[in-house]
């Protein structure tokens, strides 16, 4: 994917209202993410009609309704879909869809969405991920309350179903995350054991850990995002705002910048430098021709275009060919 791709995730925070989606559209165009993404599911499919909400939910909305009731009113139609996929074209940003149950699945793949992203809760889901990895599309998968077995087992699933470009994304799917939680070095570690690319999904409160992901190597970050925190919903509250998630893909790219290529070397901007900050040898006392450069005859003293002090002992015991007055530099 080259640099950092970044995914604003909207997910269901345009609380089934398109203006909001729009709007959302435009503050992830506007903060420089690479793709902005919602999430794609029939609640018939994806809940059964009795099942509780989660805690993080029921801080945020009505506690009466069930999570069918919820998820109902936050389903998004074809249509829909395909008003939002042209609004982002007409933004130049990539428009992605997490597909929650097959029927979804086909449907996003029918609009011709190139990258699928897999949440967490599917990835011990072995029917859904073989539909996944049947589509042949570059795969990001969420691996969120799972183990590493688990996550190498959903990993050949896809790859024995056709998907040939997965990539990992560290996750914990608490909503917001512990700070203590996070274990970003468990990303570094699957990258390691799994030979694949790795990012980093996260549900913390504020930028540092997405940021600190970036700097261990991370390829995708992807970052829930809001028009407003106090809005009501399920995923509002661990959520950026606006100018905050602009910040975020604002530090992102200097990251990027500051990670480099990896080779030491003096840096352009630092040669100046060079000859100001470092030292010669120089002499300590005034000499006189014909004199051997002894410690307490030389010392060491900016700037550095003379003889380098790496040469202290090549020039130590020496005779001086000239007279030299003191901190004259020292020549041979």
């Amino acid at each position: 994917m080259g640099r950092v791709f970044v995914i604003a995730e909207a997910g269901v925070n345009h609380n089934g209202d398109m203006k909001t989606a729009k709007r959302l559209i435009d503050a992830a165009s506007m903060a420089g993410a690479d793709a902005v993404k919602f999430q794609t599911f029939k609640a018939a499919n994806l809940v059964c009609k009795t099942a509780k909400k989660a805690e993080y939910q029921l801080e945020t909305t009505d506690k009466s309704e069930t999570q069918y009731d919820m998820l109902k009113k936050l389903e998004l139609t074809r249509q829909m879909h395909i008003d939002l996929m042209e609004y982002c074209d007409k933004k130049k940003i990539m428009f992605l869809s997490t597909p929650f149950d097959i029927e979804s699945i086909r449907l996003l793949s029918g609009l011709g969405m190139e990258i699928f992203k897999i949440p967490s809760g599917e990835i011990t889901n072995l029917p859904y991920l073989r539909v996944i990895a049947e589509q042949r599309k570059k795969v990001i998968l969420s691996t969120g309350m799972s183990s590493m077995d688990e996550v190498k087992a959903a990993v050949s699933v896809l790859k024995d179903n056709g998907a040939k470009d997965v990539t990992l994304l560290h996750c914990n799917t608490q909503y917001p995350t512990p700070v203590t939680d996070v274990n970003l070095l468990a990303m570094v570690k699957m990258q390691e054991e799994l030979g694949l690319p790795v990012g980093y999904s996260d549900h913390t409160q504020g930028l540092e850990i997405p940021i600190a992901a970036v700097a261990l190597g991370a390829v995708v970050i992807e970052k829930h995002f809001t028009l407003d925190k106090n809005m009501e919903g399920p995923d509002h509250k661990a959520s950026l705002e606006p100018d905050e998630l602009k910040a975020m893909v604002s530090s992102i790219r200097n990251i990027e910048l500051a990670l480099g290529d990896g080779i030491k070397r003096v840096s352009e901007s630092e040669k100046p430098n060079v000859e100001t900050a470092r030292k010669s040898i120089v002499a300590a006392v005034s000499i006189k021709k014909g004199e051997k450069y002894t410690e307490e005859k030389l010392t060491t003293k900016r700037p550095g275009n003379g003889i380098s002090p790496m040469r202290w002992d090549e020039v130590i015991g020496m005779t001086a060919d000239r007279d030299y007055k003191t901190d004259e530099m020292i020549q041979i």
